[in-house]
């Protein structure tokens, strides 16, 4: 298949057949142009590519009534239902938080925003609606016995140990304390499940590919980062054998030019593009030769938006992400600085591979929620914030990351969809 060019990279977003902590603070290089000028288009009635055998389109039927009286809905595939495209609707009910803060002891001061200071939680009370349909409820009883005798593990940057954070917290209340552990290692952190004989995992590859800043002392983003593009079997040996892949890779690609290894100890500047490609492909070749799809299924997940500039959004009397407490208005446009260069560079690996993927096309939905950052919340490098720093949002406001519970939450309920329906 061709490479989209740039009037084509919107008309694409739900309906792809591939079927996607350290504290940076950085602005993104994008290519805002773009985004402005090309509408994003209805969907409702557009099909997937003919060529692939995962498209994201899920079908929804009604079955027996759940003890609350409603109507539980399932997902299975092909039926023309775009899971990626919706509203966000405020829940006042009990449906959402899916966990409290307080009641997952894994969670880091990283993520805790409520225990670190946040003064309200509205942050949580949202809850994903796909246009056409109605997500399946979240089980975790259902994910566990999916993943009896199995592994699952993310792999990427901290965004992804955000997520499986998450995963953790939305299962972990329904196994006994002494069946369950959870365990950090410079590249992995694992968590354990005894009685189903299944593990969550994460590992750290900010590149995907291999490069200076993978060490546990060079994560805190006050190194240049030099990235290996053709080298990634290092990594790789560590993903054989796993169940469930989740991949993702954006928020270190933040230089318009890269530094990568020429040679054993040489470095060339190359174009970010060119770059994150590069790097791409070298992930694509390991994955086409190294996963076997009878038995492993693979996901990629789209770009994490920042919110670093509150001029965005016509605020002015805002710092960054700072003290925002509720999502964009349900909006077709939203322009956030978001680099739309490289997710589609990501479309055209990943359409060109051989073996079938899933896309977990979290970007756009997630642009949306201005509101649910760690902000001053955090705890960069494991230190929560002093209280002069929290004064200070502009140099500290951490609108990268995430609390949890919160958006990262609503990736698994569509990860969640995506492993119960489609593998």
């Amino acid at each position: 298949m061709r490479p989209f060019d740039k009037t084509q990279r919107c008309n694409y977003f739900p309906m792809l057949t591939i079927v996607t902590f350290s504290t940076l603070i950085f602005g993104f290089f994008c290519y805002n142009q773009y985004v402005k000028t090309i509408p994003f288009p209805d969907f409702k009635h557009q099909h997937p590519f003919q060529e692939s055998s995962n498209s994201t389109y899920v079908q929804l039927q009604e079955t027996n009534k759940a003890d609350d009286g409603d109507y539980e809905r399932i997902v299975s595939p092909l039926e023309e239902c775009d899971i990626f495209t919706g509203e966000w609707v405020f829940d006042n009910g009990s449906s959402h938080p899916l966990y409290k803060e307080d009641d997952c002891e894994f969670l880091t001061d990283m993520v805790t925003c409520l225990k670190n200071g946040r003064p309200e939680s509205l942050h949580q009370k949202w809850r994903w609606q796909p246009r056409d349909c109605s997500l399946p409820k979240f089980g975790a009883n259902l994910l566990l016995e999916k993943l009896r005798g199995k592994r699952l593990m993310f792999v990427g940057d901290s965004i992804n140990l955000n997520q499986m954070l998450s995963m953790v917290c939305m299962v972990q209340s329904i196994i006994p304390p002494e069946k369950k552990s959870f365990s950090y290692a410079s590249y992995t952190t694992v968590f354990k499940m005894e009685d189903y004989n299944a593990t969550m995992e994460f590992y750290w590859a900010p590149f995907l590919v291999e490069s200076n800043v993978d060490p546990p002392t060079m994560r805190y983003g006050t190194v240049v980062p030099v990235v290996k593009l053709e080298s990634i079997s290092k990594h790789g040996d560590n993903w054989k054998n796993v169940d469930y892949l989740i991949f993702n890779t954006y928020i270190w690609w933040r230089y318009p030019t890269m530094k990568a290894l020429n040679g054993a100890t040489d470095s060339v500047d190359i174009d970010q593009n060119v770059a994150y490609e590069r790097a791409l492909k070298s992930w694509a070749k390991w994955v086409e030769e190294n996963v076997d799809s009878n038995r492993t299924s693979v996901f990629f997940s789209s770009m994490s938006p920042t919110h670093m500039k509150s001029s965005d959004w016509n605020n002015t009397n805002r710092i960054k992400c700072w003290n925002e407490t509720s999502p964009f208005p349900n909006i077709s446009r939203i322009d956030v600085g978001t680099n739309w260069q490289l997710f589609t560079t990501a479309v055209n690996v990943i359409q060109s591979m051989k073996i079938p993927l899933h896309f977990l096309n979290i970007t756009r939905l997630s642009e949306y929620r201005k509101d649910a950052h760690t902000s001053i919340y955090a705890a960069p490098g494991g230190k929560l914030l002093t209280q002069e720093q929290k004064s200070d949002p502009a140099r500290y406001a951490d609108c990268l990351h995430w609390c949890l519970p919160g958006l990262p939450d609503t990736w698994n309920e569509l990860l969640f969809a995506l492993i119960m329906y489609r593998t």
